[in-house]
């Protein structure tokens, strides 16, 4: 297989596209499928979806398509999705009580440890079956759980000082849903930048801008 560095991010971030896809292509039933049939699932090229697949190999026979089944598996491998990271939880708001609850972490490679904040009135309360626990005892939690992978769903201001906790424990990855830039702060880590915002105004000029309708050309001019 070739080495990560080696393949673009743009590939990278349509695995969990293929992944997502071929699972529910399996749940209906669908053996087999061709990169043609699979492009119109997926609105890419069919030509795109070949060249990314070959990036890890290739797992079809032209003329016969791919084994829908073995090739789910096979992209489920490549993302991980089997190692079940241990992971916590910072933040018991709103949106980390939604993520907490609704996120499928165990079919996606993740196991939820522990959830964490610092206010009295969250500090105690159930979530997904995880007591929410202080900020200050993630220390003794750490040394008995040795999460991997932290989640963070605080305000921007409180992120400095969870990270000076985290980090120097050896916690490197970070999904984050706030506006800090941790990747700077601390350039080893592996960082997904989830900004809602951004994707709501990406949303709002679309709506904004719609795009132009093609014309269709008369078929009697000539």
């Amino acid at each position: 297989m070739p080495k990560r560095e080696n393949i673009s991010m743009s590939v990278i971030r349509r695995l969990p596209r293929y992944y997502r896809s071929l699972l529910h292509l399996q749940k209906e039933g669908v053996m087999r499928i061709s990169s043609t049939e699979l492009s119109r699932e997926l609105g890419l090229t069919a030509s795109q979806i070949r060249q990314d697949l070959n990036c890890f190999g290739g797992f079809g026979q032209q003329g016969y398509g791919y084994m829908v089944g073995p090739l789910a598996q096979e992209i489920g491998h490549i993302l991980g999705v089997s190692h079940q990271y241990p992971t916590v939880l910072f933040g018991a708001g709103n949106l980390g009580r939604a993520i907490a609850a609704r996120m499928e972490f165990e079919e996606l490679g993740f196991s939820l440890l522990g959830i964490f904040d610092n206010a009295p009135q969250k500090i105690g309360t159930v979530i997904r079956g995880l007591e929410v626990r202080d900020v200050a005892t993630f220390r003794a939690f750490y040394e008995q759980k040795h999460p991997v992978m932290a989640i963070l769903c605080t305000p921007r201001t409180a992120v400095e000082g969870i990270l000076d906790v985290l980090y120097p424990l050896g916690v490197r990855n970070y999904w984050n849903f706030t506006h800090y830039d941790i990747s700077k702060r601390y350039p080893d880590t592996v960082v997904e930048n989830v900004h809602l915002n951004d994707s709501l105004l990406t949303l709002c000029y679309q709506i904004h801008n719609p795009p132009v309708p093609e014309k269709k050309h008369d078929k009697k001019e000539k």
